[in-house]
């Protein structure tokens, strides 16, 4: 914890120890006892007027705001900007970006007091809490709700649909393709056609500490067919990004890929058929959005302000426009614990992997 200087409590611990000294005199027994309660009483109350002094302390002169790339890394470091703008405005502060290139890092970062703001996936804001002890706030909302699911994407729908193809067009006329029941947005679906992998297959997963990308789907993996992907699976490997695994499957690099849903209209707009060519087969269980972990150093105070000052944000077109350019959001919630705590379990399957 950063402690700043409070001169109201000097004053009150000069003054204090100016009264112990006039107290003291050369052969008093008495003094010496009155100047032992004194100090006494100084001492409980100057700690008491530091801890006071810690919960009430502001904000530090600049923030830095950890992001991790879901897609281009230039262009989140333009919207990154944006965003950190935004907040230092609303906050009255300088707020600066810091864009490693995995969760894990900025894990590291509030661990290490390189960092004050995480935006993470459940995960990693598992991994801030327990790790870094990070304190929770805020969840993404998306499509009205702060959970998500994994798609299991395939370009071989031949062997992983059970039934028909659909396909259906989103609101700027892209098709995106579905089967075995994994056209909405809860989950599990399709499940079974898991079964179908092949030992051998290539399977693009997005990143070690993704939950979607592979936390869940490693999970259905083990409770379904009783394997770890990354041992029984020799061929699986970590694409390093949610649009990456989507291209994976999409340059036939990988014959399934996981990812958030729908991860494909991230490639949309460059790989018009991406949705048509990449058809989703699978859902997991649903998995609490990604949210915001802020740094214990920060006091109460400074905590209860940038978090106030985030959903401020995410009430104004400015804003929420940010929040949307940098990872899709289109609202803020109050942190969701107990989905965290199921995501924790999720995680303790394959944390040593």
């Amino acid at each position: 914890m950063k402690i700043k200087f409070n001169p109201m409590a000097a004053a009150a611990l000069t003054g204090a120890l100016a009264l112990t000294v006039a107290g003291c005199s050369s052969d008093g027994t008495d003094e010496e006892a009155t100047t032992g309660a004194t100090t006494g009483a100084t001492t409980e109350a100057t700690a008491e007027a530091t801890d006071d002094a810690m919960e009430s302390e502001g904000l530090p002169e600049e923030l830095i705001l950890g992001l991790v790339p879901s897609d281009e890394v230039d262009q989140l470091v333009t919207d990154g900007d944006t965003l950190a703008a935004l907040l230092g405005e609303e906050l009255g502060v300088e707020v600066t970006t810091f864009i490693p290139d995995s969760y894990a890092a900025v894990v590291v970062a509030l661990q290490t007091d390189q960092a004050d703001i995480g935006f993470l996936g459940p995960i990693a804001m598992v991994q801030a809490v327990d790790e870094a002890g990070a304190v929770p706030v805020l969840q993404s909302v998306r499509y009205g709700s702060s959970s998500y699911v994994t798609q299991w994407m395939t370009n071989d729908p031949d062997t992983f649909c059970l039934d028909e193809v659909t396909t259906e067009a989103d609101d700027e006329g892209v098709n995106y393709s579905y089967c075995n029941g994994a056209t909405g947005y809860d989950g599990p679906q399709g499940e079974d056609a898991l079964a179908l992998l092949d030992p051998g297959a290539d399977i693009a997963f997005v990143d070690e500490s993704s939950a979607s990308g592979y936390y869940y789907p490693a999970t259905q993996l083990q409770n379904i067919l009783g394997i770890d992907p990354l041992t029984d699976l020799p061929a699986s490997f970590f694409a390093g990004g949610h649009p990456q695994a989507v291209q994976s499957v999409y340059d036939g690099d990988a014959v399934v890929g996981t990812s958030f849903n729908d991860a494909r209209s991230e490639l949309a707009e460059e790989l018009p058929d991406v949705g048509e060519k990449v058809v989703v087969f699978a859902y997991s269980s649903n998995i609490p959005n990604d949210g915001v972990v802020l740094s214990s150093d920060l006091s109460e105070d400074a905590q209860t302000q940038i978090t106030d000052a985030l959903m401020a944000l995410a009430e104004t077109e400015e804003g929420l426009a940010a929040l949307d350019a940098v990872y899709n959001i289109e609202g803020l919630e109050p942190a969701d614990v107990a989905a965290l705590d199921e995501a924790r379990q999720v995680a303790a399957n394959f944390g040593e992997s």
